[in-house]
């Protein structure tokens, strides 16, 4: 087929009743979303959608998070790969950024497109998952506690999600908080230090985020939710460098993917002491 001849995909923003059809492609992908991670990011992210004719054949979305936008789910339908749909997706997504550093996790098939648009690579998140008895939680050091979460802790896991992922965690939390099975904190000196949340997810249940001080903490955090669902199918996606990898494995949550952290410029940094031990989502960061 001529350029000439070659037909005129429509581009715009994504809307609610686009959520049902951009599922389906990712269930013809095999990806594990369900219908309710997608009107999730649909709420709070910005969408966009490539057709053909009446046919949704590509999705992108950017969300914005303070000083960072993370952009995902840039998906092409199989039969219209290659014909640079996934490129003006990205462009789409890039602009919505404004003048926000674009970060986004991508897959080794995505990354050369991502390089070319200026993304430089900052670190890797291995994706875990499986069926897992119940850990022993890992002994804490002096002085702390782990707890069930309230509502009244909300203002402070906010806080400590954005010094632990380096964005503005305000309106992703406020929405996740709502679905959220389970939620457990580790407090000494009666402040929190640390956090994780268990929900449904894909195709059981997501734990994520968990912010923590360090490695023993984030352990003991993820076996508390462990306990809460035992057999269950539960998904954790990692920093390659966090130190929870071999646990992980031992434990019945292998290591079945691996993809790349990248950003349009400097990289979101962790703060206060805390790091992020386990993203939202790979999507969302």
């Amino acid at each position: 087929m001529s350029i000439s001849q070659r037909p005129a995909y429509v581009y715009r923003a994504m809307t609610d009743a686009d959520v049902p059809s951009a599922h389906a492609l990712s269930v013809q992908l095999k990806w594990p979303h369900r219908l309710e991670d997608w009107a999730m990011l649909q709420r709070l992210a910005q969408g966009f959608v490539a057709l053909d004719g009446d046919r949704l054949i590509g999705t992108a979305f950017s969300c914005a998070q303070g000083n960072y936008a993370t952009i995902g789910l840039v998906i092409v339908d199989d039969e219209y790969q290659g014909r640079g749909i996934g490129r003006k997706l990205m462009e789409l997504a890039i602009e919505a950024c404004g003048s926000r550093t674009a970060v986004l996790n991508a897959t080794l098939a995505g990354t050369p497109l991502y390089a070319s648009q200026g993304f430089v690579e900052f670190g890797q998140i291995q994706q875990h998952q499986g069926h897992t008895s119940s850990p022993v939680p890992p002994t804490l050091g002096n002085g702390q506690r782990c707890r069930a979460l309230a509502p009244a802790d909300r203002a402070e896991l906010i806080r400590l999600a954005n010094l632990g992922s380096g964005l503005d965690r305000e309106a992703v939390l406020n929405d996740l908080f709502d679905v959220v099975e389970q939620g457990v904190g580790i407090e000494q000196d009666g402040q929190l230090r640390a956090f994780a949340l268990l929900r449904p997810y894909g195709r059981g249940r997501c734990i994520g985020p968990v912010i923590a001080q360090d490695a023993t903490q984030a352990r003991h955090l993820v076996a508390a939710l462990l306990a809460h669902v035992p057999e269950a199918f539960v998904r954790i996606d990692i920093p390659a460098d966090c130190g929870l990898g071999p646990w992980l494995e031992e434990i019945g949550l292998k290591h079945v993917d691996t993809v790349a952290q990248m950003a349009q410029g400097t990289a979101p940094q962790a703060s206060g002491g805390v790091r992020q031990f386990a993203p939202v989502t790979q999507a969302i960061g």
